[in-house]
């Protein structure tokens, strides 16, 4: 079986139990992880090792992880070279704190220097987008989905920030061939519902599965092979 999951925000608690409710079998299923393991919850570095472990598991790098990899580059392991930004750059490592950062920096802090330096290159190897094939089906895994879309364009044209920082139009089809989907994260699905619900949204050829864990809702997974979604409820809200 192929899952797929997305935005676990250092919710570590409930990515465990996730991962032991779809019983996922190392030797016969695979995990498609649509990025942003870190931020804002409480053990946003202990979900990303864990997933570093894992054979059978695609992550796809999100705004959030971009943004961490960003100021870890800039900053340095050690995150003591801040005369190398800019006042802009310093600004805007202030917002990136302020919206969820400082969890996963703290954490990034205690590893070792080898630690470190593998979280970074698994980053850095991290895929942008995937795709899928299962029957007849095609479905197109990103974090935020694709902007700038145009059909006719392939997906290697466009460019990292198209696949990780906007919006998707969730009300209209991109892809006019019915048997073309595109799954994502990043838009928590109570903002997508009619309903406002926080259950996996599928219409007009998307479909959404961030459930808004961090905010005190669900962590869920999608099943590409048969279209089953499974949810594990939220502890608490961290966000």
């Amino acid at each position: 079986m192929q899952y797929v999951i997305a935005d676990i925000h250092g919710c570590y608690e409930e990515y465990i139990e996730l991962i032991h409710k779809i019983k996922l079998a190392r030797d016969r299923d695979h995990l498609y992880i649509l990025g942003d393991a870190l931020d804002r919850g409480p053990e946003p570095m202990k979900v990303l090792l864990n997933i570093m472990e894992m054979q059978n598991a695609t992550y796809i790098i999100g705004n959030h992880d971009y943004l961490f990899l960003y100021f870890v580059r800039k900053l340095g392991l050690d995150l003591s070279n801040a005369d190398s930004m800019s006042a802009e750059e310093i600004s805007d490592f202030q917002i990136y704190l302020e919206d969820g950062g400082l969890t996963t920096l703290e954490a990034f802090m205690k590893l070792s220097q080898e630690e470190k330096q593998a979280v970074c290159n698994f980053l850095e190897n991290a895929n942008v987008y995937d795709e899928v094939m299962m029957e007849h089906k095609r479905y197109v895994l990103a974090h935020a989905g694709i902007d700038n879309f145009r059909e006719e364009m392939s997906l290697d044209k466009y460019g990292l920030l198209d696949f990780i920082c906007g919006r998707t139009a969730y009300h209209r089809r991109y892809y006019q061939d019915c048997n073309t989907y595109i799954i994502t994260g990043h838009t928590p699905t109570m903002y997508i519902n009619k309903d406002f619900s926080s259950k996996i949204y599928i219409g007009n050829g998307h479909i959404a599965i961030d459930c808004g864990c961090v905010y005190g809702s669900r962590l869920a997974a999608y099943c590409i092979d048969s279209g089953e979604a499974v949810y594990v409820e939220a502890k608490e809200r961290y966000w």
